[in-house]
């Protein structure tokens, strides 16, 4: 039997013929192949996850170090890495489309050792300049662009009846990258696990921690594990991704072969760090940047000059295809869903990243007035929580719930779904800011952070559930040939939290106002209730769902 015409679980990676909606083909031939390339996706994007957000967690262990960076800067690492990973989802979402699934997952797993290797190497060396670490965490955003792939690539291999199922296990096993490097990196920090390979311990200048509690200041600590360790996932799943995963002939016809498809990732990744760089160069301030834009003008002329590059630079086949998948623009539901996604998926990994730096910064200093009576924030605070010990638990239940909310969609419809989590998040970002208002006034913050993390923990389930459930109803709305890039491109603008998140909080923190920020999210998702319920849940909407 010749294997590249009839598709086995061994057969030839490439494969020609692919009919999910058939019922006798997916359950004979069909569903291996869909679930082997399912549980290799997984683990694939749970580390693209953990690259692109462990600077939340090194920036928190980076000041219990005494590195020579003020809050801000560190806050600047953080987004880098978000606003990185977010622009590099745009051609991402293009991928699976001009490249190929197994070519495109293999590569873009690989090109993760580069940023874990080199996050290592810098994080030796505190005296070298900020832009080396700010280099690092815009390398770190390739992590970031894998979601979209990983996503386009899942949709492409199950019916339409599974949809919210696959994608959910796929996006929320793959968001537990976020609480892996949460609890990893902490752990292998206190550890020389390379010996003299690995570089010599840094020693604590303040307490940290980890999931089981307090690390003294003056413990010995390897930083820079927490780029080297992933060495020892990534190696071997860009294996088992270049041996067990697939390419579906009928999704991308004319690849143009492994080099070709490679040499069009690459290229398309390039299209992405160029206006990327030059739009964190307009952003940031001096000595790194110039600091002539405001975010709001800096993000949309970053994403408008990448989609623009595409169209421009993308050459032979690859240009025709990329144009053909612009026609998503031209359909109003896009947007809608854009925005949706922006509430859930935008929130789950803004917080995430900004979390860790913010309860360090609120609950880790006493706030007490000077002479004059006005508030001081410089103290040290004594009985204050540490944020590598609960950081990881709202990130953590946020991922684990996700498979719920696509199951859930899959049963009663994903505008419903989102909807309940909509208003369950408006009235949570109140609370919160609530809380963060009472706890940045007192000189003992720290007896207001159980109901802070209680409360977080509610927007990152909410948040959770609402992933699952806007990629249903993006699996209904929209057929299969446009659902890939569609599902790709609205999780490029919703990373864009990534970037949103510190920077406003940290702004808003650095004001002394931490609990605006919440206040304008809440009323963003407010918004975003209506507009859900307009398009898909009104009696005379154009598509109610259901």
């Amino acid at each position: 039997m010749n294997p590249k015409s009839s598709p086995t679980a061994g057969s030839s990676a490439d494969i020609p013929d692919w009919r999910p909606e058939d019922e006798q083909f997916w359950e004979k031939t069909g569903k291996k192949i869909a679930h082997r390339n399912l549980w290799i996706s997984v683990p694939a994007l749970l580390c693209g996850f953990a690259i692109w957000g462990m600077w939340g967690i090194i920036t928190v262990q980076m000041l219990n170090l005494g590195f020579p960076f003020t809050q801000a800067e560190l806050f600047s690492l953080t987004a880098i890495a978000g606003l990185a990973g977010a622009t590099m989802r745009i051609p991402a979402s293009f991928l699976i489309r001009v490249a190929g699934g197994r070519n495109t997952i293999f590569l873009t797993t690989a090109m993760l050792l580069a940023p874990a290797m080199g996050t290592g190497i810098v994080l030796q060396h505190p005296e070298w300049p900020l832009w080396t670490f700010q280099l690092m965490a815009l390398w770190s955003g390739v992590g970031g662009g894998n979601f979209a792939s990983s996503m386009s690539n899942i949709s492409t291999f199950f019916p339409k009846r599974l949809q919210g199922t696959a994608l959910g296990l796929n996006a929320g096993l793959g968001n537990f990258g976020v609480t892996t490097m949460q609890i990893v990196i902490p752990l292998v920090m206190t550890m020389s696990i390379f010996g003299g390979m690995g570089g010599e311990a840094m020693v604590l200048v303040k307490d940290s921690g980890w999931i089981l509690g307090k690390i003294v200041a003056g413990t010995p600590t390897w930083i820079q594990n927490a780029g080297f360790a992933w060495l020892l996932s990534l190696i071997p799943l860009s294996v088992f991704a270049w041996y067990g995963m697939n390419n579906l002939n009928t999704v991308t016809p004319d690849s143009g072969g492994t080099l070709a498809a490679f040499l069009k990732i690459i290229w398309l990744y390039t299209l992405s760090f160029v206006p990327a760089g030059l739009g964190l160069y307009l952003y940031l301030p001096a000595p790194t940047g110039l600091g002539i834009l405001n975010m709001w003008i800096a993000m949309p002329l970053i994403v408008f000059s990448t989609l623009m590059m595409m169209r421009l630079a993308a050459f032979g086949a690859m240009k025709d295809n990329i144009a053909k998948q612009f026609a998503i623009f031209k359909n109003k539901h896009t947007w809608s869903l854009t925005l949706l996604y922006i509430v859930t998926f935008g929130s789950f990994i803004g917080f995430s990243m900004a979390l860790p730096l913010s309860i360090t910064v609120i609950f880790g200093i006493s706030h007490l007035p000077d002479a004059a009576g006005i508030m001081q924030h410089t103290l040290k605070n004594p009985h204050a929580p540490s944020a590598l010990t609960y950081a990881w638990i709202g990130p953590f239940i946020g991922a684990l719930v996700r498979p719920v909310g696509g199951w859930v969609s899959d049963k009663i419809g994903g505008s419903i779904v989102t909807q309940a989590i909509s208003a369950v998040m408006v009235l949570a970002s109140v609370a919160v800011g609530y809380v963060m208002l009472l706890a940045y006034g007192s000189a003992t913050p720290e007896q207001y952070f159980m109901p802070f993390m209680v409360l977080f923990i509610v927007l990152f389930t909410a948040s959770g559930i609402g992933n699952g459930s806007t990629f249903r109803t993006i699996g209904v709305i929209f057929d299969r040939t446009q659902a890939g890039p569609v599902l790709g491109w609205t999780s490029a603008i919703a990373a864009y939290g990534a970037f949103i998140a510190p920077v406003v909080i940290g702004a808003q923190i650095k004001a002394g106002t931490p609990q605006m920020a919440m206040y304008g999210f809440a009323v963003f998702y407010a918004l975003c209730l209506v507009l859900n319920w307009w398009f898909y849940l009104r009696a005379g909407a154009e598509i109610r769902n259901p």
